[in-house]
């Protein structure tokens, strides 16, 4: 095994993907094992592989990581990505949970019922408009600078720019009202490695499909 680190999950975005996006912005190249069966999935759990019998699973620096918090923390902190000190490290902490409870929503949308999705679209434009967006669009107004923590690129500016493109795979003109965001996400988007991230052939994946679908129910059912 190379010294990269190994990203075991499904082809998809799921939890993994942040994760991705977090390697990838801190311009470390990884590996990926995709599961595409249950039995891939139960001889990792046989094997002692997932600590609480799931995924996502990365290998980095000897350990066997899981849970998506933890395995964030750690690679934020490995490559300087988690603030100067313990007060930019709880302004960070918010700010990604709370970017994380939207994304909650949108990661859940492929599996909503046909007949509901628009009306869960509608509600991930009124959560993002209402509640998320206008906290990140005040807090670079207020802070004055291109990031969100200090003046320095952070684990929650990676996690936002990655929202704001998710909500607009949905709500195309969700950041019509935002003007702050609209300069963030252009400056985020032209960094080098995220620039390098969301050109085709990345591994950046697209959005969830029909098959991705299928296969999380194949390989999770009980």
């Amino acid at each position: 095994m190379s010294g990269k680190p190994r990203l075991t999950y499904l082809n998809g975005r799921g939890r993994m993907e942040p994760i991705r996006w977090l390697l990838a912005a801190a311009g470390v190249e990884f590996e990926e094992v995709y599961l595409e069966t249950k039995e891939q999935y139960d001889k990792l759990i046989k094997d002692g592989f997932l600590l609480f019998q799931q995924v996502p699973l990365v290998e980095i620096d000897g350990m066997k990581m899981v849970q998506t918090r933890a395995i964030m923390s750690y690679i934020a902190g490995k490559y300087n990505l988690y603030g100067k000190d313990l007060k930019e490290r709880a302004l960070i902490d918010m700010y990604v949970e709370g970017i994380s409870d939207l994304m909650q929503m949108i990661l859940m949308f492929p599996f909503s019922p046909p007949d509901a999705k628009e009306k869960n679209i509608e509600s991930i434009k009124e959560r993002a408009t209402n509640r998320y967006f206008p906290v990140f669009e005040k807090v670079l107004k207020q802070h004055g600078q291109d990031f969100l923590v200090g003046n320095k690129f952070s684990w929650a500016d990676v996690q936002l720019i990655e929202a704001i493109l998710a909500v607009e795979e949905k709500v195309p003109d969700v950041l019509s009202g935002f003007p702050q965001l609209q300069v963030f996400k252009s400056k985020m988007s032209n960094m080098p490695t995220i620039k390098k991230f969301l050109q085709p052939g990345s591994p950046r994946k697209p959005p969830p499909d029909a098959h991705y679908v299928e296969t999380v129910l194949k390989i999770f059912k009980k």
